[in-house]
């Protein structure tokens, strides 16, 4: 049998300071000095008989060709090593570790963060670590297995995901409290074309808006863009134009104080799903399984009524895909 010369532990310690670029920010990452740590990685080249990294004063710490391909592998080892041990712990009657999720933004506060509770509930010994990006970003953790899992919305969602959809959305306008259109039971993205619309420019939501408008052969007037949801919400509140949202928060105050108010769009619009995603044909731990379990069972109920409502009322467009189970 070939002798290993290296460790697990180094491995781990490569692969924080690969991901963080710095020493220093490793040390949070894995909870061990900074001496611990460049010890470690020096035993780790010494072992394998190549240089990984490029030190340099200014810039931190750079991966060199032949360490960037060793990441890949070390990603790989290392995922392997977290999937056994989590077997063994599931088989002790136990469920532990580390379980690295990604999420839209805007479906942090409003869908991720009751499922949070409610799972480490559930699962106490399970330590959820979750990332935010927009949808590029999230696939590509995924893809480079930085995160196991994300929830995101399923537009022009990559084939090499398979996804579970947990919500179904549609979109609304959002006025400030004085809108001449406040008080009328739905509103026409026709009557709106002429005001200012503060974009929320992050995708998908952009290209949402571009698609529905440009159905409508509406041409809308740009007021400012920004990617912060609520700083999109804080501007609508002091009437400088309206909103195009997905997302709906439970309080109607922004976080500058004023009022906001959501309203339907008349118009027949298509619905958008989120869902819950994962690299098609990777290894799921038995965290990332429990995880995917726990939050088809606790969105089910509402699936069935979100669904029920859109066919009572002859919704346009499909759902999206169907709920499917988990593959253990």
């Amino acid at each position: 049998m070939q002798e290993i010369r290296y460790t697990i532990r180094q491995l781990q310690h490569f692969l924080a300071v690969a991901e963080t670029g710095s020493i220093s920010r490793a040390v949070d990452l894995t909870h061990t000095s900074q001496p611990g740590i460049s010890l470690s990685i020096s035993e780790l080249e010494r072992g394998i008989g190549v240089k990984l990294f490029v030190r340099q004063r200014a810039k931190g710490m750079s991966l060199t060709p032949a360490g960037t391909d060793f990441l890949g592998f070390a990603r790989e080892l290392l995922s392997s090593a977290e999937l056994l041990q989590s077997r063994m712990d599931t088989e002790k009657g136990s469920l532990a570790g580390r379980l690295a999720i990604g999420c839209y933004p805007t479906l942090e506060p409003v869908l991720l963060s009751p499922l949070i509770a409610g799972f480490l509930q559930e699962a106490p010994g399970i330590a959820l670590d979750i990332q935010d990006g927009g949808q590029p970003d999230l696939e590509r953790g995924l893809r480079e297995g930085t995160t196991e899992l994300a929830i995101l919305y399923d537009d022009h969602l990559a084939a090499d995901l398979t996804n579970i959809v947990i919500d179904i959305v549609k979109p609304y306008v959002l006025l400030p409290a004085d809108h001449r259109l406040v008080d009328d039971d739905d509103v026409s993205l026709i009557d709106l074309a002429d005001e200012p619309m503060i974009l929320f420019d992050n995708s998908p939501s952009r290209q949402n808006w571009e698609a529905t408008l440009s159905h409508l052969g509406i041409e809308p007037l740009i007021g400012m863009r920004s990617r912060n949801f609520e700083f999109v919400r804080c501007l609508v509140g002091l009437g400088l134009g309206y909103g195009f949202l997905m997302q709906r928060p439970a309080s109607d105050l922004t976080y500058g104080g004023t009022r906001v108010v959501p309203k339907t769009i008349r118009e027949p619009l298509p619905t958008t799903s989120v869902v819950l995603a994962y690299l098609t044909g990777a290894p799921l731990s038995p965290r990332a399984q429990r995880f995917i379990e726990f939050v088809v069972q606790e969105r089910s109920d509402r699936l069935l009524r979100v669904r029920g409502e859109l066919a009572g009322r002859r919704a346009s467009a499909p759902l999206g895909a169907p709920m499917v189970s988990v593959v253990r």
